[in-house]
This record gives structure tokens, sequence and C-alpha cells, in this order.
């Protein structure tokens, strides 16, 4: 019977892993929320329990031996088995209805884009999406999952930040081609503003942040929803004030553009909200872990634009 013996701790094998990846302790430790000393420590444990120095250290990097590109490659495919395996016998406990209660704006802008991937990943959950204005009452409805806008603030419920967002001009391909390279946010002046009543961050809070204390723009049309203001925005010679969550899949199709670098932290932000204890049911988890890796991918889009290295 086997017992396994030469196989070192699971924590040694991800701590090298990592390293490996990153050719870094620093940023292995930041990826797995340890100490640099802890991966240093398990990194030296590892090499002397096989006997093998794994890599070459230098005083600002790290460099991997021939035996250390050899085995990294063995305990990268054990560790993407260990994980599919699991993985796969965790998900034949997530079955069943899921009802999920979301903004209209985030349910048509966002989910409804993305919900097709869960459900090739877990064809044995059956979702449902309502969409409506108002929080779900998990006492008196059947809703599983609400993903809520607001400060966080909710009484006895699961709650956990999804999406922070960041407010921000876009216009449609037209006006951004007539401003030229590099525009002024003062050229903002000269064109309508359309107004998200929905919002609580509105022009004067951007033209504050963008160094325009003093401005009289043009006052646009008022909307009270936020996809009926970006559907006017396509056709329209004016400017929006975009929310991150809300654009993000319009920025990369290159429907609407952010012309300018700035842009403003909303006070509200999306959370994954849920009855307290409920969040470790199969279904739920599933969909949980699903939500915020699509979620993670949508935000580093997010910050390549306003970091400067995304070309529009």
């Amino acid at each position: 019977m086997r017992k396994y013996n030469n196989i070192p701790p699971l924590r040694a094998l991800k701590a090298f892993e990592a390293s490996a990846r990153h050719l870094s302790f620093t940023k292995a430790a930041e990826e797995l929320f340890v100490t640099q000393a802890a991966i240093s420590h398990q990194i030296k444990s590892l090499e002397d329990m096989i006997g093998v120095k794994l890599f070459k250290r230098y005083n600002r990097s790290l460099q991997l031996t021939t035996e250390g590109q050899v085995y990294l490659l063995s305990i990268m495919e054990a560790l993407e088995k260990l994980e599919k395996s699991t993985q796969q016998l965790a998900n034949r406990n997530a079955k069943g209805m899921l009802n999920l209660s979301l903004l209209p704006s985030f349910a048509t802008k966002w989910m409804a884009k993305r919900i097709w991937k869960f459900q090739d990943k877990f064809p044995e959950i059956e979702v449902s999406i309502s969409a409506f204005e108002w929080l779900a009452d998990f006492k008196k409805e059947d809703i599983d999952i609400s993903i809520r806008w607001g400060k966080g603030d909710w009484d006895d419920v699961y709650c956990e930040l999804l999406f922070e967002e960041r407010v921000f001009p876009i216009c449609n391909r037209k006006v951004y081609k007539a401003l030229g390279k590099n525009p002024s946010p003062e050229v903002l002046l000269d064109y309508k503003l359309h107004h998200d009543d929905f919002s609580p961050e509105d022009w004067d809070m951007w033209f504050t942040e963008a160094g325009l204390s003093q401005h009289e723009p043009i006052k646009g049309t008022r909307y009270s929803h936020s996809v009926m203001m970006l559907e006017a925005i396509e056709n329209s010679e004016g400017f929006a004030l975009g929310r991150t969550t809300l654009v993000i899949d319009d920025l990369k199709r290159k429907l609407f553009f952010a012309p300018f670098n700035i842009s403003i932290k909303s006070d509200y932000a999306y959370y994954f909200v849920c009855p307290k204890g409920n969040e470790t049911l199969p279904k739920i988890a599933a969909f949980k872990k699903w939500l915020f890796a699509e979620a993670q991918a949508s935000m580093q889009y997010a910050e390549e634009i306003f970091s400067g290295n995304h070309q529009q």
C-alpha cells in the first residue's frame, strides 16, 4: 500500500510554483497572503527534502536552476490535475435552482453577457434572474443571491465587496474622433453633458477632480435609468458619466470611448449578498467563485484604461 511518504507538503509546492512563476519571493508571498520569510522557509525546506537547489539566488532577482525548471513543469501539471479533480467533485454537488436578484442596469450591461459561461460550467444549476430596483428581502422572497449597489451596510446578511465603481466621461466614436489627440477636459464645456439621476456622482464632482471648479457646461438630458442614458449617448453629440461596470464591455468593443484618464471613485459599490450561512451552500459557493473571477477580469481591463496602457 502506497503512503506517498516522499511527497512534500502542499504549502511548500504552492510556494515553489508561485515563486517560480513570478521569479520573486515577494510577489509569491503577496499572492499566497503570507510573509516573504514564510515563502523563503518553505522553499528551503523543499530544497532540503529533495536535496536539490531549485533557485539561483541573486541580490535582487531569482533564477530557476535547470533542475528547478524541470520540477516546475511536473508540479504545475500535478497541481492543475488536483485542482481540476477537486472542482469536478465539488461541481457534482452544485445543482438545483439558483435565483438571482439584480439591478436592471447591472443585469443588462454586465450579467446578461456573461451568465452563459456559468451555465456551461454548471449545467446542473438552473439560473433565474429577476431585475428590479428595490432590495430583495430574503425572508419574504425566494432569492438566493442579490447583487446590491450601495455601501455594504446591510444587516443580517452575508455581504462581500464585488466591484468598486469609478465614474468618468464617455462618448461615442464620432465625438471621440472629433476631439483629436490628448484633448483637454475643458473641451467638455462645448458639449451637452447628459445626466444619470440614479448615480450619486455628477458632473460638478468630476470637473472638480479635473481641476475645473469654475465652469458652465451646456445642460443635457436627465435620465432616471442608467441604461436609457447609455442608449441615448450612442447617437448623441455629447458626453455622459459612465460607471465602470456598466460600460466596460462597450469600451472593449469600441462603442464608447473614455478620452480622459481622469475618474472619480464612487462612494457606492456592487456587493455580493446572500442570507448569512448560505454562502457555503454548493450552488451559491460555485456561483460566487465564478462571479468573482469574472469581476476581476473586468476590473483588470478597467485598470489598463486608466493607467494609460490601453490603446483606444
